[in-house]
């Protein structure tokens, strides 16, 4: 099994501002696609995911969990979360490629939005949050 960030880039030049944020959940899950294609003759899964972080205390989400079972693959892209529901976002555009001997079983993709908070004197809570999961179909 292997997963590899293709690209994980800032898309936003100013802050962005949702119109509406009262009715907004934190975090807020990911916009998320996800296709098969051919790579050098590995099939391949590519999931692209548009992320809003908090632009206050924003650095770029990771993929640290990435789990295929079933025929559903579940990706989680963890960031930092200062516990102040921000007014403005960061947006991320991230783009993983995976690949496995049973790819081609996954005939769906669930997405998470994961915040871990920090601590007083910088470590990390044990208590990490998840957004809805967004799921997603695959194309071919």
């Amino acid at each position: 099994m292997t997963l590899k960030v293709v690209q994980n880039k800032k898309i936003n030049i100013e802050d962005f501002k949702f119109k509406d944020p009262q009715n907004l959940t934190f975090p807020i899950p990911p916009l998320a696609s996800a296709n098969f294609y051919d790579n050098n003759g590995v099939k391949t899964l590519k999931i692209c995911a548009t992320l809003y972080i908090n632009a206050v205390e924003s650095e770029k989400p990771t993929v640290d969990t990435a789990i295929e079972k079933d025929g559903t693959f579940t990706i989680y892209f963890d960031y930092i979360w200062d516990k102040v529901s921000p007014d403005t976002y960061d947006v991320y555009y991230v783009e993983t490629d995976y690949t496995s001997e049973t790819v081609g079983d996954i005939t769906e993709v669930i997405s998470y939005l994961q915040y871990t908070v920090p601590t007083v004197g910088g470590g990390l809570g044990d208590d990490p949050k998840l957004s809805r999961g967004t799921k997603t179909s695959i194309g071919v």
